[in-house]
């Protein structure tokens, strides 16, 4: 890299954290503490900092900043760490420009079920490494690991919405995984398994049915995790079975 690049590489890096550092300073005067209770009541407890803005503000704040991958690295690294700017640098990837070393740091940092999620649904699930990552991340049983194994299936969900061009053949790929994993106990983890089962299914008549079949298989498993799995999913799925028989 000639040294003019690099400078001007320097540069771009330092305008991009100085608008994030801009950006968490107007964040913070958003200070909600009564928020941050609520979000606590649902689960969302990060060690980052915890501002409690809502998610409907930060996609305000990042429709001025669409697919910025620059600004969005800075907010991911901004110091200290702050919950919100790291769901806004979600929200303001491009990804077109997301690597799969970028997706494996930061799902490594997840520290709450919301910027998995967030991350997952808004960032992750359009790179080309989606399908890849899902299947690798859902194999993960380390202690440490519950937000990333819960990642690979909240992909899984949210491919299955969204990936509207992939075929049947790749969803049915996933049923085995999510049974072999249907036995984790932790929570996090089994609703995002049973998430992923019933989003598969419900794409169309065919993947129903196989779900469906699925989850009877998960059922008998017969451990607490896979028992709760499976009865929630043919709930919601044999509902949707006859919506989907009625098209």
């Amino acid at each position: 890299m000639s040294v003019k690049n690099q400078s001007s590489r320097s540069s771009a890096h330092a305008a991009s954290a100085a608008l994030a550092a801009e950006i968490v300073s107007r964040l913070r005067k958003l200070h909600s503490p009564r928020n941050v209770e609520g979000q606590r009541r649902f689960g969302i407890t990060p060690r980052t900092e915890q501002l409690g803005v809502s998610i409907a503000v930060l996609r305000q704040v990042a429709r001025a900043h669409r697919r910025d991958q620059a600004l969005s690295l800075a907010l991911w690294a901004h110091e200290p760490a702050v919950h919100e700017a790291r769901l806004l640098a979600a929200l303001t990837g491009d990804w077109e420009r997301v690597t799969r070393r970028q997706m494996d740091a930061w799902a490594r940092a997840f520290d709450s079920w919301d910027i998995c999620d967030i991350c997952c649904m808004h960032l992750f699930r359009r790179t080309p490494f989606a399908f890849e990552k899902a299947r690798q991340w859902s194999a993960r049983n380390a202690a440490r690991d519950v937000f990333v194994k819960r990642a690979g299936f909240s992909l899984m969900a949210t491919l299955a919405v969204h990936a509207k061009d992939e075929s049947d053949a790749t969803f049915l790929a996933l049923l085995p995984i999510i049974r072999r994993e249907a036995n984790d106990d932790r929570n996090y983890v089994r609703k995002a398994v049973n998430w992923a089962l019933r989003q598969i299914g419900k794409r169309n008549a065919r993947l129903c049915r196989a779900a469906i079949a699925e989850a009877k298989r998960i059922r008998a498993l017969d451990t607490r995790a896979a028992r709760w799995i499976a009865a929630d999913a043919l709930r919601k799925l044999q509902g949707a079975s006859r919506r989907l028989a009625s098209l």
